[in-house]
């Protein structure tokens, strides 16, 4: 029997299990013997085989978003639109063949954007090329769905689906639980000081990590989670990525029609063919990337507002250090920092920790008293 034929042995035998806490503990086993095929079934076929064969496109810019939909929902329209890549179009399905990439100039930052051949459903099951583009999925920083408008509700269940099946999370956090492996000492399970479990049991845990043969492990638990969740951090191959639901051909809607789907979670309409929305969405693309703006400065000189850096929200002078060059780092003795970050109205001097917020102005020194950026161009 095939991983194919043993997925749909399993999810028929979970859809025939009734949901009760006699079979939950079965159903756990199940939910974990699923997971394990799925990976098995997205592994290389062999060691000569090219998973992602014409979709290996290297990651540059400051970001990437992974655009995925159906055939024929505007997607290279909209690659074409939004930057100044030409992506093949036609009025027929599967034009885009391979993953092809443009990049969305904003706010001094370079996203590169990917526009993925139509996924079809079984997509995780390798129909297609279904397994190329869900590879290229889990490189990315951000999902755009592009939907249909006119049959949004179908189209979105089927690619949440497939996404899901390939262990991508979408708008979802990683659950708050560490898993560490031993030697010895059996499995010992720690939960935080008044978190109660509704979902899961200490036995379904030992249940789950004993089928994966992990017998030495220490599990710390920070909040309450479900037994598809802790799977999931077993695994530790899920990707938790934000995604946005595009809507295109809001030409072809009512009012009515475009006003619900606007006002869905994580949600923006548009219209490739009209031009209708697109500037909102790059607007939302960067909101959703949390990318920060950084000004370095030279001593004596007004920063350069022309070419900002762009780094993730929550990084230090020392993820700055290493976007100017990474030898600075090693010769790091103090930066000034002067805007949002700073603690003072004037500049502020701090060591390579401090975290720093959007437009802020950095001069860097070096252990030799001058700023490393006095030496660049």
């Amino acid at each position: 029997m095939g991983v194919v034929e043993k997925i749909k042995e399993i999810e028929d035998e979970m859809m025939r299990t009734q949901k009760n806490k006699a079979t939950e503990y079965h159903l756990g086993l199940l939910k974990g013997k699923l997971a394990k095929l799925r990976m098995q079934l997205l592994e290389p076929t062999s060691k000569s085989s090219k998973p992602g064969e014409g979709f290996d496109v290297m990651k540059s810019g400051d970001a990437r978003v992974a655009l995925i939909g159906f055939p024929s929902v505007g997607k290279s329209t909209l690659l074409t639109k939004i930057t100044k890549t030409a992506s093949a179009t036609a009025a027929y399905e599967y034009t885009t063949l391979t993953a092809i990439p443009g990049v969305i100039e904003y706010q001094g930052a370079r996203i590169q954007l990917l526009d993925l051949p139509g996924i079809i459903e079984g997509a995780a099951q390798g129909r297609g090329r279904g397994k190329q583009v869900v590879s290229v999925a889990k490189t990315a920083d951000l999902i755009m769905i592009m939907l249909d408008a006119t049959k949004p509700a179908a189209q979105r269940a089927l690619l949440e689906k497939e996404l899901e099946d390939v262990g991508i999370r979408l708008n979802k956090k990683q659950p708050d639980v560490t898993i560490k492996r031993k030697t010895t000492g059996g499995i010992v399970i720690t939960k935080a000081t008044g978190i109660t479990f509704t979902h899961i049991d200490e036995k379904m845990i030992r249940t789950i990590l004993q089928s994966y043969k992990m017998h030495n492990v220490d599990v710390l638990i920070r909040e309450d989670i479900t037994v598809d969740q802790f799977i999931d951090m077993v695994l530790g191959n899920r990707k938790y990525t934000p995604c946005i639901y595009v809507y295109n051909k809001i030409d072809s809607i009512s009012m009515e029609q475009m006003n619900k789907l606007a006002h869905e979670p994580h949600s923006i309409v548009i219209s490739c063919e009209k031009g209708l929305n697109l500037d909102h969405l790059v607007d939302r693309i960067w909101e959703e990337l949390d990318l920060v703006r950084i000004y370095t400065k030279k001593r004596g000189q007004h920063p350069d507002l022309e070419d900002p850096l762009v780094v993730r929200k929550g990084a230090t002078v020392e993820h700055v250090c290493h976007a100017v060059h990474r030898a600075i780092v090693d010769k790091f003795k103090y930066a000034l920092v002067y805007g949002k970050s700073s603690k003072f109205p004037a500049e502020q001097k701090v060591g390579l920790n401090h975290i720093v917020a959007n437009d802020d102005v950095i001069t860097i020194f070096s252990e030799r008293g001058r700023s490393p950026l006095d030496g660049l161009n």
